[in-house]
């Protein structure tokens, strides 16, 4: 705990620090640039503590992805096959992309998306980072020289995690690699290809000098690795992938959690998958199996206020809109009532809709844990639970039973069926949250990288290479620990390994990027597609794995499904990238932002950078 608040004091003084810097708007676009303050930077970071100060707002910054109302993770999913924007009693969110997603839209709120968070707030790490390795050398109080590599590297690791995030998700974006101390608008886009080689070269001095163990929620080797291992599938160095992936599962200091423990390990009604997503096992000395986490408790300073918020954003609307058969209001979310659900369920609104595919369709199983009563809540095992039943006026008999669907006449007995009507994985969306009577999802630490994660990345390359034997054993460590049987060689491929990450690391994974950097994959290789397809980089914006997967698995997106509101859930093959946001491009007036194919501003676009820029880009 010691280091927890020693840490969150950074964290407040943070602000102070990085008011030496030319920092960036976001309400003005991310090329306004703000003046210097007073404060002298230069004396700031002549102390090692300064400079890892940076470091602390780097994680900071990371942390926001998760956590608050509307989270930006929201848009990572509902741009994929796992789920769809469930909000249906307005215009606005995220349903009709074809009509929505355009560079001078809304691109960053809670009542629509955040791809413009990720843009600004991407190039928010980057900066952070940068001052670090900018000013390296500056410090004269190191221990040696280990001690300034450490940091070095993990500077080098917060960058290319915004950088590969970046690249998967804007494709050719400016590449900056040096603190900039004053107004700049002559950015030029770099090559996706171009960044990604930079960011794993450094990467790979970061392998070398960052330590193993850390404090939890601070940059360890392993999550590293798992990044480099990422940037390399990325590029399509499979061989490399392979290795980087092996550094961290053969490294000795990770694991699986393959037994019970922690909080609950003594109540036989749960199991190790229950144990492994409970907010006080995430980051203890017991779990070997994180490797990058996000540290947010009510206990200490600096916590984010509300939390998390999961239950609410990803749990369904299920104590409003549903009727019992009798035709009366079935459900409450009132707390301490006699029935209370709202206090094991969460107050959810129903904002991440899952498809028929994350909910049952993926699920091969029916031994897996991960989707077993107890981890796995069912619309059927919620209650009518509604007080007002007991009224002696109404008297319904369906108190205290369970959901039904369907009446005997078989009319749906909700008027919305996208937001109040769904099952959900209770076990990893389950949040204690001890701040509110009918909870949203606390404050709780997070996984950002976990180590089954980096067994399936190693499976991915596995697989494209063609040894299935290998991409097997790897995706077997993960089934197996969760009760499956496992799977043959013959039963591997890339869509294959795509369908465990769906099953292990929903919410935790940014679907979006994964999914976009395996389109690109394809494109750059031609190898054919589970589909049979194969594609090219030439005409990436018009055809690639991304919309056809989603298209093959979403039972919302191009199906007619309109919401309460009428508005239709639409999607095109050029959202396997998202538009800039205008205002970055209209902002950098002695330079060119190029615009992604498919959206206006396109036609303007300059051949992008493909060398490393001399200074400053």
């Amino acid at each position: 705990m010691n280091i927890l608040y020693q840490k969150s004091k950074r964290v407040l003084t943070i602000s102070c620090v990085l008011m030496g810097m030319t920092v960036v708007s976001c309400k003005d676009g991310w090329l306004a640039p703000e003046p210097l303050s007073f404060y002298n930077p230069d004396e700031t970071f002549n102390d090692v503590g300064g400079l890892r100060a940076a470091i602390v707002a780097c994680e900071r910054n990371m942390r926001l992805e998760w956590y608050g109302d509307a989270p930006p993770m929201v848009t990572e999913s509902i741009f994929s096959d796992i789920a769809v924007e469930g909000t249906t009693d307005k215009s606005g969110p995220a349903q009709n992309l074809n009509l929505l997603i355009t560079p001078d839209a809304q691109l960053n709120s809670g009542d629509y998306n955040k791809i413009g968070w990720y843009w600004s707030e991407g190039f928010k790490g980057v900066k952070y980072a940068n001052v670090v390795i900018s000013r390296i050398n500056q410090p004269t109080n190191y221990k040696d020289d280990a001690e300034k590599n450490a940091l070095l590297g993990a500077a080098y690791f917060h960058r290319a995690a915004r950088y590969y995030r970046l690249t998967q998700q804007f494709g050719d974006v400016p590449l900056i690699l040096d603190e900039i101390v004053g107004p700049k608008l002559d950015f030029q886009s770099t090559k996706r290809e171009v960044i990604l080689k930079k960011m794993k070269e450094d990467l790979e001095f970061a392998e070398q000098w960052v330590p193993a163990v850390t404090d939890k929620g601070t940059v360890n080797k392993g999550s590293v690795s798992h990044l480099l291992t990422k940037v390399n599938l990325a590029l399509g160095l499979f061989d490399d992938a392979i290795k980087s992936a092996s550094n961290v599962i053969d490294g000795g200091t990770h694991k699986l959690m393959t037994s019970r423990f922690g909080v609950d390990v003594n109540n036989p009604d749960r199991n190790v998958i229950w144990d492994l997503h409970r907010p006080a096992n995430k980051s203890i000395g017991a779990n070997t199996e994180g490797l990058m986490m996000v540290i947010d408790r009510v206990s200490i300073d600096g916590n984010i206020d509300g939390g998390i918020q999961l239950m609410r954003n990803t749990v369904p609307f299920w104590h409003n809109n549903i009727t019992t058969p009798a035709g009366n209001r079935g459900t409450s979310d009132v707390a301490k009532i006699e029935i209370d659900q709202v206090t094991s369920l969460g107050r959810g609104i129903g904002r991440v809709r899952p498809t028929y595919y994350s909910q049952e369709g993926v699920w091969d199983d029916k031994k897996d844990l991960r989707h077993a009563p107890g981890n796995w809540t069912r619309m059927e095992d919620i209650l009518y639970n509604n007080p007002g039943l007991l009224d002696p006026k109404v008297k319904d008999p369906y108190y205290g039973k369970h959901l039904q669907f369907r009446n005997d006449a078989g009319a749906i007995l909700t008027i919305d069926t996208i937001r109040c009507w769904f099952d959900w994985p209770n076990y990893k969306l389950y949040i204690e949250d001890p701040l509110k009577v009918q909870p949203n999802g606390g404050n709780t630490d997070w996984y950002v990288f976990r180590l089954a994660e980096t067994y399936l990345l190693r499976a991915e390359a596995y697989a494209w290479k063609g040894d299935m034997v290998n991409a097997a054993k790897d995706i077997n460590a993960v089934r197996t620990r969760a009760n499956c049987d496992p799977y043959k060689p013959a039963d591997v491929n890339i869509g294959t390994v795509l369908d465990e990450r769906a099953r292990e690391l929903y919410f935790e994974e940014p679907r979006k990027t994964e999914l976009t950097r395996v389109a690109y994959i394809f494109a750059m290789t031609g190898k054919p597609a589970p589909n049979g397809k194969t594609y090219h980089m030439e005409t990436f914006s018009e055809s690639n794995y991304f919309y056809d997967r989603v298209m093959e698995k979403s039972d919302f997106y191009n199906k007619g499904v309109k919401t309460r509101h009428a508005d239709e859930y639409t999607m095109s093959p050029y959202h396997v990238l998202w538009p800039v946001p205008q205002p970055a491009i209209d902002g950098n007036t002695q330079g060119r932002i190029n615009q992604n194919k498919g959206y206006n501003g396109f036609q303007n676009n300059v051949p992008p950078l493909t060398e490393i820029p001399v200074k400053g880009l």
